[in-house]
């Protein structure tokens, strides 16, 4: 790693020898007109030329990625985020759908996803995130207090969180009580079973929801991982790995399921194994991607993922143990 001293005196050496080869035009910064009076003449100005040297430092001090989107190993990067802890988080309901906001708790780890991924010195092209407010505010927070509120953000139904049916404001341990653990979390952690249907009259029915006006039979009543999956991957293929392709930097701001959906696709794991698989409140989990779109193992990842967790370990395992238990069963 270079040094923020080394990585200057690199800059400052490789502007001075750009500067030496570029044309210059030196001019007073006052000059009389012919009527005597003072005009203002434009300040020197330099054309710096690409290439050479200058490219190769640009490289080397630039961060982790190039213009093509590549990193010095030849790798993509690709920063997933949960949302943070929302209201109904705390109220330990279970949400799906319903377009809850973030508590306090969890706008403080959005901040602090933020301040994590700017001291590694991430940066950004475009977000994608969901149609809900949870994933969306996290998001922006990370990007206010990175000072990129100005790159694009595209929402999608597709990165919303699972449809969990009726369960939906349902508490989770009042479930367990009522329908036991057993059978929650199979509704809750298979991957092929879903939730109950939830029925049209219910109020938190998202046909009715204007966002969604234009879903119709699409809109689901109940969903499972399985489901989650098949419709995420058609805008993983079509939208996201286009612009991961084309050298954006992407971060992708969404939920718990929608980001295990992911996984379970990059990782190749498998159906039983992903039902185990927890992914934690507003810590950024990072992937690098080879130029197949395939995960390279990176040094720290949490298996059974090839990416990494940015954030202290025993935060990582803390909050992960906290999902696992919020049914009272892991």
């Amino acid at each position: 790693f270079i040094s923020s001293m080394m990585r200057t005196a690199l800059l400052a050496l490789c502007l001075a020898a750009a500067h030496a080869a570029s044309p210059m035009r030196l001019a007073p910064s006052i000059q009389q007109s012919r009527t005597g009076r003072a005009a203002a003449v434009p300040s020197p100005t330099l054309r710096l030329r690409g290439g050479g040297m200058f490219d190769a430092v640009k490289k080397m001090v630039g961060g982790d990625t190039g213009d093509d989107g590549l990193d010095e190993n030849g790798h993509y990067t690709l920063v997933l985020v949960r949302h943070g802890e929302s209201t109904w988080n705390k109220e330990n309901r279970f949400t799906g759908w319903v377009d809850v906001p973030l508590a306090d708790s969890g706008i403080a780890e959005a901040h602090r996803a933020a301040k994590n991924l700017g001291e590694e010195g991430f940066t950004f092209d475009i977000m994608y995130t969901s149609m809900l407010q949870r994933a969306i505010k996290t998001g922006l927070t990370i990007l206010e207090d990175m000072g990129m509120l100005w790159i694009p953000i595209e929402k999608t139904w597709r990165l919303n969180e699972r449809h969990y049916g009726g369960l939906q404001g349902l508490n989770k341990k009042e479930t367990v009580e009522k329908h036991g653990a057993d059978q929650v979390n199979v509704w809750r952690r298979s991957y092929d079973v879903p939730p109950p249907l939830m029925e049209e009259d219910n109020e938190f029915w998202a046909a009715k929801d204007p966002r969604y006006k234009d879903l119709g039979k699409d809109v689901p009543a109940t969903e499972c991982l399985k489901d989650t999956v098949d419709r995420f991957l058609p805008w993983w293929t079509g939208t996201c790995v286009p612009a991961i392709k084309s050298g954006k930097k992407v971060l992708i701001a969404a939920h718990g399921n929608s980001l295990r959906a992911l996984v379970k696709h990059l990782d190749d794991i498998s159906d039983d194994d992903i039902c185990g698989l927890n992914i934690p409140t507003a810590i950024p989990l990072v992937y690098k991607l080879d130029k197949n779109m395939k995960p390279v193992k990176v040094e720290g990842a949490y298996a059974p993922l090839s990416g990494r967790y940015a954030c202290d370990p025993e935060v990582v395992k803390a909050a992960i143990e906290g999902v696992a238990n919020q049914t009272g069963k892991k």
